[in-house]
């Protein structure tokens, strides 16, 4: 995986003795955005999956374990998704963990047009659902899910979760 990490450093201060400007506050530590790419292969689900917990690790982000096991339950869904739909017209995807004070988005982007639906549940059906899975982590952890068309004609599913549990 090619690993291309951006954080946000601190805002620029004034010459000496200048005053620094009413701005926005300085980051947390652990906010930033990291994106790295795959290709839209098998082997890249758990790869993304340890990739992310590793940067939540690493970032120190305060997100607790249920939070951090849907976050990686909904990377291996996306990941999947778009290594089984997707790979005859994006044979690379990319990955971008976006991470604010009180949030953390994680996203999937692809280069195939279609934009999926979450299938309705059908105990008959043995695959189909990580859609529907997704969308109710979110639910659940007070989060939102979408997907998006991108300038370059494909897609981009994304789930922003909060930090701190639903009440």
């Amino acid at each position: 995986m090619d690993n291309h990490g951006r954080g946000y450093g601190p805002r620029p201060e004034g010459g000496a003795g200048a005053p620094l400007d009413d701005g926005p506050p300085d980051p947390l530590p652990y906010e930033g955005v990291w994106r790295f790419t795959a290709p839209a292969v098998d082997a890249s689900v758990p790869q993304a999956r340890h990739a992310v917990r590793d940067l939540l690790l690493r970032q120190g982000v305060p997100a607790s374990d249920d939070l951090v096991h849907g976050l990686l339950l909904i990377v291996s869904e996306l990941v999947t998704n778009a290594v089984r739909h997707a790979a005859l017209l994006s044979p690379v995807l990319a990955v971008e963990v976006a991470v604010g004070a009180e949030w953390v988005r994680v996203s999937v982007e692809d280069n195939h047009p279609y934009r999926p639906t979450a299938l309705e549940a059908d105990h008959g059906q043995t695959g189909g659902r990580g859609l529907l899975l997704v969308t109710e982590i979110a639910r659940e952890a007070g989060g939102v899910c979408d997907a998006e068309h991108t300038a370059s004609g494909g897609k981009v599913i994304w789930v922003a979760l909060p930090l701190k549990p639903a009440r």
